[in-house]
């Protein structure tokens, strides 16, 4: 693969945020990326020790949507459609080695749209995994009656879920910068509609906590009919969130995934 133009290589950047190693040092020979989509609200920094969990050789790089951090003047996507083509367009120079794709909840529907059109382009390796985590799958998804005009309603719905950084939503200061974001990605949620009638050809590992309110296990199980590969489910203990307390063995599970593609 050519390396990437300046243009190209920028916008990388301004879309996805690495963390250095323990030692100080950025991956700099990869040998997989594992590119992290967030969930409705969050930023790159939901991703920031998962570094730490995985071998020197596999780099992380998480998303930054929008509308938060140093993107906090970008305006937000106005679809789930115009979102996924900006992300695909900024993946294009990290694709030198190959990539897997993690997502939790609304970045599990982001990390699969990315998914299906990496995997369309004429040529071009698909990812080698496609992880999704805290959501059920496409097909089986009902975002219509999300609040998208109440900020209680809405913030209520985001307290249940039971994120360690629900925290912030209790000091005003932090409320009024977050709760943008949430709003415009709980928008994206409700009109979002999945590509129709396409199936993956990668393996696809599904990931719930056992006692998630917004995952009914068969659901999450659904995500099987989305590939023609290999499928796995993952339950683990805990509710939408926990991928928090037990990041040590969720990463365990993805790294002896992305071992099997040495």
């Amino acid at each position: 693969m050519s390396a990437p133009s300046t243009a190209a290589a920028a916008r990388a950047s301004r879309w996805f945020r690495g963390h250095r190693r323990l030692d100080g040092r950025p991956t700099t020979r990869p040998r997989i990326r594992l590119l992290c989509f967030p969930h409705a609200g969050g930023s790159p920094t939901a991703f920031r020790t998962w570094h730490r969990h995985l071998p020197a050789d596999i780099e992380v790089l998480a998303v930054c949507y929008p509308g938060r951090q140093d993107r906090q003047r970008d305006p937000f996507p106005a679809s789930m459609d115009e979102l996924v083509t900006e992300v695909t367009a900024a993946v294009e120079p990290l694709l030198d080695v190959p990539v897997a794709l993690f997502g939790h909840s609304m970045g599990a529907l982001v990390a699969y749209e990315v998914a299906l059109r990496l995997a369309a382009r004429p040529g071009a390796l698909p990812p080698v995994r496609l992880f999704v985590s805290g959501a059920e799958a496409p097909h089986r998804l009902d975002h219509s009656r999300l609040p998208v005009a109440d900020d209680e309603a809405l913030l209520d719905v985001v307290r249940k879920l039971g994120s360690d950084a629900a925290q912030a939503l209790e000091v005003p200061a932090l409320l009024d910068l977050v709760l943008p974001s949430i709003r415009a990605d709980f928008r994206l949620l409700a009109s979002y509609r999945p590509t129709p009638c396409t199936t993956l050809g990668i393996p696809v590992v599904a990931c719930t906590g056992d006692s998630d309110p917004a995952c009914r296990i068969e659901a999450v199980r659904a995500w099987s009919e989305t590939t023609a590969s290999r499928f796995e489910l993952c339950v683990f203990p805990g509710d939408h969130f926990y991928l928090e307390p037990l990041e040590p063995e969720l990463l365990g599970r993805v790294r002896s995934h992305l071992a099997r593609t040495a």
